[in-house]
């Protein structure tokens, strides 16, 4: 790590906000006149609207992440946690993957750490979820459904069976719905090469606490993406909840039971935790609260945006504040880079205003709804157009033109070969088998199961 006697603009987080902030900085930045440093445990930045087709195989899975190094090269990349922040010294205390702590001053500072899966106290949530906000995650996810179908086709036993091919998805928002439908498409290309076990063998359950799924698109898109799925045998449960899932038994609070070992959970996000160690001025459920400027209130040298801000929506009208999307951060992490650089050479700071442009959601291939704004009018879609401009918007959103290359590539390779379904568990614990031949307990089990038939021929 340099040191520099220029101003340093500390980025905490190097998710969508942090990774455009920073691009943004540079880019308006004079040469030398102050330097950018990223701190964020993960050395890469995750476009979480692809993780669902990156669970289902549509999308590699490095294809999905952007290497903050190579995107911010003239800025410092930290690859830590920022634990605490003393905004008296203006000092970041640093903790690296190892080794101890560090103090690192700051001129200004952009709190930019997003959001976490929002969890509630649920019996066996903990021990046996499996959430969706990484790509590791995603990766997970794919590899344990299809490592679930192994199971079922190489056993007899009912009981397992069914367990292993019973999927419960909790939360029916753009993440679970569409990873719901990915993953259900998957599993279906999947069954054709198993000899024991159909889709009609599967059992797909959807459980969400509100009236309605994919609100984020409106009530009558909803309504079609919730008869869409149950019309491919997905059962959909609205205004319950899960009481328990211990051991993989599920609980609903309408009375239903059913035993799964794949229950995935994305029923919303929540601030980062850490924002509490800050010493920020936070809103009612836990986000920074800031001005239309993005400054954080009370303060001239700290931005916030993103998953992790509490920002007034001024196009929506008083008391609205931004919904947590990627259409928001990105032009979020514009003029917040702006502002920072007016902050910094003493100029007015301007305000964030965006009206909302619609919502796309994929429901797996060829399958979708869209909400397209123009002006007054809005534009309602589903099935493959909707589908359509899904990929579209996103595949335009997608931070670099080496990724957006990638994914378009990915997806039309997908046209021409069929969809990969090799599950690669063992991934997960790769030095397992490696450790088991090596062991000298391993060596000795194996001599002793001979020591018997060496003794009686001695004998």
């Amino acid at each position: 790590m340099s040191t520099t006697e220029r101003p340093r603009i500390l980025v905490v987080g190097g998710g969508y906000v942090g990774l455009y902030a920073a691009r943004r900085i540079l880019k308006k930045m004079r040469y030398g006149e102050a330097t950018v440093t990223v701190v964020d445990p993960r050395s890469y930045m995750t476009y979480q609207p692809f993780l669902p087709e990156a669970a289902a195989g549509s999308i590699s899975p490095r294809h999905v992440v952007v290497p903050l190094r190579r995107v911010l090269p003239k800025a410092e990349v930290l690859t830590g946690r920022v634990s605490t922040i003393d905004q008296d010294r203006k000092v970041a205390v640093i903790q690296p993957l190892v080794g101890e702590t560090y103090e690192l001053p700051f001129d200004y500072l952009v709190v930019a750490l997003g959001a976490v899966s929002r969890t509630f106290p649920i019996p066996g949530l903990a021990e046996n979820g499996i959430g969706m906000k990484g790509i590791e995650e995603a990766i997970g996810l794919r590899n344990h459904v299809l490592e679930q179908l192994d199971k079922a086709d190489s056993t007899t036993d009912e009981e397992i069976r069914r367990k292993a091919l019973t999927f419960v998805f909790v939360g029916g928002g753009f993440a679970g719905a569409e990873t719901i439908g990915e993953i259900e498409d998957m599993a279906r290309d999947a069954a054709k090469y198993y000899p024991n076990v159909k889709r009609e063998d599967m059992r797909f359950v959807l459980v969400d606490a509100a009236d309605k799924i994919l609100p984020e698109v409106g009530p009558k898109l909803g309504q079609w993406g919730l008869e869409h799925l149950q019309k491919r045998g997905v059962e959909v449960y609205l205004k319950t909840s899960m009481d328990s899932c211990i051991d993989g038994h599920v609980v609903l609070k309408n009375g239903l039971e059913v035993d799964s070992n794949t229950i995935v959970w994305t029923a919303g996000v929540k601030p980062n935790p850490a924002l509490a160690r800050f010493g920020l001025p936070l809103g009612p459920r836990g986000h920074v609260d800031t001005a239309p400027t993005l400054q954080v209130q009370g303060t001239d040298y700290i931005w916030a945006a993103g998953d992790n801000a509490q920002v007034p929506d001024l196009a929506s009208g008083e008391g609205a504040w931004c919904p947590p999307n990627a259409q928001h951060a990105l032009r979020q992490a514009k003029v917040l880079g702006d502002n920072v650089i007016s902050g910094m050479r003493g100029f007015p700071q301007g305000q964030y205003k965006h009206a909302n442009k619609g919502a796309v959601a994929g429901l797996g291939l060829h399958k979708g709804v869209a909400m397209i704004v123009f002006g007054k009018m809005k534009i309602k879609l589903k099935g493959r157009l909707a589908w359509y401009m899904h990929r579209g918007y996103h595949g335009m959103a997608m931070p670099t033109f080496n990724r957006k290359i990638r994914v378009i590539a990915d997806w039309t390779l997908g046209m021409f070969l069929k969809r990969e379904v090799v599950s690669l568990g063992a991934i997960e614990n790769p030095r397992e088998e490696f450790y088991e031949a090596a062991s000298p307990v391993s060596a000795a089990a194996a001599v002793k199961p001979s020591a018997p038939a060496e003794k009686a021929k001695a004998s």
